[in-house]
């Protein structure tokens, strides 16, 4: 990705700058996720594939930790570290099933927050951004792929903590895209 021709951040309309602080934040508690499945887990399948979904998170957490002015971040990221690795900690004591559950459940739902920003992305004209958005959307339905791939069965329980995950993070975003 070519960052020198991406405009600057501070050019951003005020509700693309809302949909860019909710995407820094939601990138930090993905990559919080993954560093509480790694403490929790000694399966050594969840592992790697905990360490691979991390590296590109990590990647788009940099994109924004990069891009963005430090006053157009969100407040509560110290919240967003927290909640995603207690997300992923809880999951990982669940065992493989609920780890990969709980990121099908993450992703289904960054996969649709992404692609609501596609039409103002468009309009505002930023090829580059564009683009890394685009990137970074099929990265998290590949991770949502795989994950739901090796899903089994749910128990009622871990249907529960699915719809608190994807409530929680519809939740997250609204609050990140304000403060």
């Amino acid at each position: 990705m070519n960052s020198a021709s991406l405009q600057s951040a501070s050019t951003l309309p005020t509700h693309l700058a809302g949909e860019m602080r909710s995407n820094h934040a939601g990138e930090t508690g993905a990559v919080w996720i993954y560093k509480g499945i790694l403490t929790v887990s000694r399966d050594p399948a969840i592992r790697l594939f905990a360490e691979h979904h991390l590296a590109t998170e990590q990647t788009h957490l940099g994109f924004f930790e990069d891009w963005l002015t430090s006053r157009q971040k969100s407040l509560l990221l110290p919240l967003w570290r927290l909640s995603g690795f207690m997300l992923g900690a809880v999951s990982a004591v669940g065992g493989q099933n609920w780890v990969y559950a709980s990121i099908e459940a993450v992703e289904t739902f960054v996969v649709k927050h992404y692609e609501s920003q596609y039409a103002a992305l468009d309009d505002y004209g930023d090829a580059t951004l564009t683009a890394a958005i685009h990137r970074f959307c099929s990265d998290e339905a590949d991770h949502r792929d795989e994950a739901g791939g090796e899903t089994q069965a749910r128990s009622g329980l871990l249907k529960a903590w699915c719809w608190v995950v994807g409530v929680g993070s519809e939740q997250a975003v609204k609050i990140a895209r304000r403060i």
